[in-house]
């Protein structure tokens, strides 16, 4: 789904220059030309957030982008806001930023590196997670949430500190004695040598395509697993 930017501008050429530059770098753009038609699409279109940045000029003929950086910043202050203002409008542009704005791009602009400045203050919006990937299986272990090709996998704590020892050592023999001291629990119960076969069969059951003939975890004779590169 391409990020959504909200382009608030009452000069048309500049909207539809705008508009195409940004759609042609992959955003979806909706626009807006006065304060109130703003703040109805930002935040009273019913979606709690409804754009990933709100690009704004300060002066509008009808309203201000002070308004609608307002209603933005108090509906979902997670939501960037980037001014567009005047080269010498230095007042505008610290007001902007002491109310919240994450940004200012001065007038007129350079497409390059307003594109640029749209892409790093979305990219610093975004919490960062750590995604490890075990071929189609994707571990969010911020939220200990894993999937495979979309689908929500339900795992043991047990069976997720399994798996995630597995996505951590990609291509590397992990003999079973290094899985039991990554699975000995803090009361320092020892995983006997028959159950640890079995974590590994009820782990490949939820995770491999075809249990009977594992890819992702596959088994070294005599040595011990090794997860797919």
């Amino acid at each position: 789904m391409p990020t959504r930017i909200l382009l608030v501008e009452d000069d048309p050429l500049i909207v539809d220059s705008l508009t195409e530059l940004l759609a042609g770098s992959g955003y979806s753009v909706d626009t807006a030309d006065t304060q109130q038609r703003a703040i109805e699409l930002a935040v009273d279109s019913g979606g709690a957030h409804p754009y990933q940045l709100i690009l704004l000029d300060v002066t509008l003929r009808q309203g201000n982008g002070f308004a609608v950086c307002a209603a933005v910043k108090e509906a979902t202050p997670d939501v960037p806001v980037i001014f567009l203002t005047a080269s010498d409008d230095e007042f505008n542009t610290v007001t902007g930023l002491t109310m919240g704005a994450d940004d200012y791009v001065a007038k007129p602009f350079r497409p390059r590196e307003l594109l640029a400045r749209i892409a790093a203050t979305i990219r610093r919006s975004q919490p960062s997670r750590r995604v490890v990937s075990l071929g189609p299986i994707r571990i969010d272990t911020d939220r200990a949430y894993v999937e495979r090709e979309g689908a929500e996998l339900t795992l043991s704590a047990l069976e997720y500190r399994l798996l995630l020892l597995f996505a951590t050592n990609p291509g590397k023999l992990i003999t079973r004695d290094k899985i039991r001291d990554a699975l000995w629990d803090s009361a320092g119960t020892y995983i006997e040598e028959n159950t640890l076969s079995v974590y590994i069969k009820r782990l490949r059951d939820k995770i491999e395509g075809d249990p009977s003939r594992p890819e992702l975890i596959q088994t070294v004779r005599g040595l011990g697993y090794k997860a797919r590169g």
